[in-house]
C-alpha cells in the first residue's frame, strides 16, 4: 500500500524537473565593441536578469575565427553586463591570461624569470593590473635582476599614460607592448622575452576615438567561434 501512494510523488517531481528545463533559453553573448562584438558564446537561463555577471572565457585565436595564428595560448575573459535585445547579452572585457604551459616553456633550465605585478593607469581613466613577465636568456644576478624589475614597472606606467584603455589593450595582446619593454630594458640587458602573463580590468573600456574603424578591433572582422567556457568571476587577488 505504501509503494502505491509514493508512485504519483514520483511522477510529480519528474514533471517539475522537466518544466523546469522547458523554461529555460539560450542566449548568446557578445564581446565588447574593442572585439568587434564577435559572438563568444551562449549561457542558458530562465530569465534574462539572471545571467548578469556570469564570466565566460575563449581564446584570442578562436574570437578572430582563427585570424591570429598562434594565439591560443591567450585566454580571454569577459563579462556579462546586460542583456540588449531578445536572448542577446553584451559583455565586457575583464582580463586576460596565458596559459599555463606556455609560461612554463617561456623560462627553461637554465634562465632568470623576472616576475612583477602593478595596477596602470590609462590616459583615459581606466585602471588595469598588469602581471609581466621577463625571461633572459641565462640566469642574472639578483641585483641586476632588481634593476630591470624597476625599469620595468616604470615603463608600463609611462607606456599606460600615453595610450586610452583600448590601445592599451590592443598593444598587450598583440604583442606590441612586449616589444616597447624589451627595446627600454636593453640599456640594462637584452632580456629574450617580455609578456603580460595576465591582467585584470577593473572598469569598461570604451572604443570611442573619432574616426574609429572597426577593422582596427582587437581580431579584426566579426567571426563565428565556437561556444565559450563559463568560469567563475575573477578577482584582482586571484594569483
Amino acid at each position: 500500500m505504501a509503494e502505491k501512494e509514493a508512485q504519483p510523488k514520483k511522477t510529480t517531481l519528474a514533471r517539475t524537473v522537466k518544466d523546469k528545463w522547458r523554461s529555460k533559453h539560450w542566449f548568446v553573448v557578445r564581446a565588447p565593441s574593442l572585439f568587434n562584438h564577435a559572438e563568444i558564446g551562449e549561457t542558458m537561463a530562465s530569465e534574462p536578469e539572471q545571467i548578469i555577471g556570469r564570466t565566460l572565457e575563449t581564446t584570442l585565436q578562436e574570437i578572430t575565427g582563427g585570424a591570429d595564428v598562434g594565439k591560443a595560448h591567450i585566454k580571454l575573459k569577459f563579462q556579462i553586463e546586460r542583456v540588449s535585445g531578445e536572448k542577446t547579452a553584451e559583455s565586457r572585457f575583464i582580463g586576460h591570461e596565458l596559459t599555463t604551459d606556455y609560461v612554463r616553456r617561456l623560462a627553461r633550465r637554465k634562465r632568470s624569470k623576472i616576475d612583477t605585478s602593478l595596477m596602470v593607469t590609462t590616459k583615459d581613466g581606466v585602471q588595469i593590473i598588469v602581471k609581466p613577465v621577463a625571461v633572459g636568456e641565462q640566469r642574472l644576478q639578483t641585483r641586476l635582476q632588481a634593476e630591470l624589475r624597476l625599469r620595468l614597472r616604470s615603463l608600463l606606467t609611462e607606456e599606460a599614460a600615453k595610450k586610452t584603455g583600448a590601445e592599451f589593450v590592443r598593444e598587450m595582446l598583440g604583442g606590441e607592448l612586449g616589444k616597447i619593454l624589451a627595446h627600454g630594458l636593453k640599456s640594462l640587458y637584452p632580456l629574450k622575452k617580455i609578456e603580460i602573463r595576465r591582467s585584470v580590468v577593473l572598469g569598461t573600456i570604451e572604443v570611442t576615438a573619432p574616426g574609429e574603424l572597426a577593422s582596427e578591433a582587437v581580431g579584426g572582422p566579426t567571426p563565428e567561434v565556437p561556444m565559450a567556457v563559463e568560469t567563475a568571476p575573477s578577482t584582482p587577488a586571484d594569483a
